[in-house]
């Protein structure tokens, strides 16, 4: 079975749990690190995530998928928080981070630079845009390898 299609009956498996818990699904990713596969299932909720949250999470998934027993290969299961500077992927998670901070990586230089540094301003299916030292700056999805929230400190 391929990668997409491990993700995509893993996600179909654990919405339900994360719906009735009152969580939301980030994202679930399915990869090869040394000689280990890992799942890997990302939840957030207004607030973040605490450890019950995953234990919850965990402990249902697993069940569901021991009973599906669709994935060949021996995997470690994890469910986590997507963290602070979290991965966007989905037009959801773009939507979502409208205004704040991000670091977009490309594999080819655009504007002079391989990687930026600014605010998301807007979003399409083939552009991201984003304003660095109040200059709008757009990119191209195609030419995108990674976007990630950036950390930044919030005064009180």
């Amino acid at each position: 079975m391929k990668k997409v299609e491990i993700e995509e009956r893993t996600e179909a498996l654990v919405l339900p749990i994360i719906e009735s818990a009152g969580l939301e699904l980030w994202d679930v990713e399915y990869v090869k690190e040394g000689s280990d596969y890992y799942l890997r299932v990302y939840i957030d909720k207004s607030g973040g995530v605490n450890i019950d949250d995953c234990v919850l999470v965990t402990r249902a998934l697993n069940e569901k998928l021991d009973a599906d027993d669709f994935i060949e290969d021996a995997y470690i299961l994890e469910v986590s928080s997507p963290g602070l500077t979290r991965k966007l992927k989905k037009d959801k998670e773009f939507e979502k981070s409208i205004g704040k901070l991000i670091r977009v990586k490309l594999y080819k230089a655009e504007d002079g630079s391989k990687e930026h540094v600014g605010r998301l301003k807007e979003f399409a299916p083939d552009k991201l845009t984003i304003e660095v030292d109040e200059a709008d700056i757009s990119l191209s999805r195609d030419n995108i390898s990674s976007v990630r929230l950036e950390y930044e400190e919030v005064e009180e």
